[in-house]
């Protein structure tokens, strides 16, 4: 039988409180939804600057996949 390491413990999602907001896309208008104030729309491909959210991004160190 192999043994599997056991897997990294991964954030409680309930401790990460996220918001789902709306906004209209800036090149044509449709309405899309983001998390936290990050956009992209699915029609035209525009995409808001990760600087516009509402909450700091995470770091490199945070990275559980690393």
């Amino acid at each position: 039988m192999i043994r599997r390491p056991d897997p990294e413990p991964t954030p409680d999602a309930s401790a990460m409180p996220h918001e789902i907001t709306r906004t209209d896309c800036r090149r044509c208008g449709t309405e899309v939804h983001g998390l936290d104030g990050r956009y992209s729309c699915p029609l035209c491909g525009w995409v808001n600057h990760w600087s516009e959210g509402h909450t700091e991004l995470p770091t490199e160190a945070d990275d559980i996949d690393q």
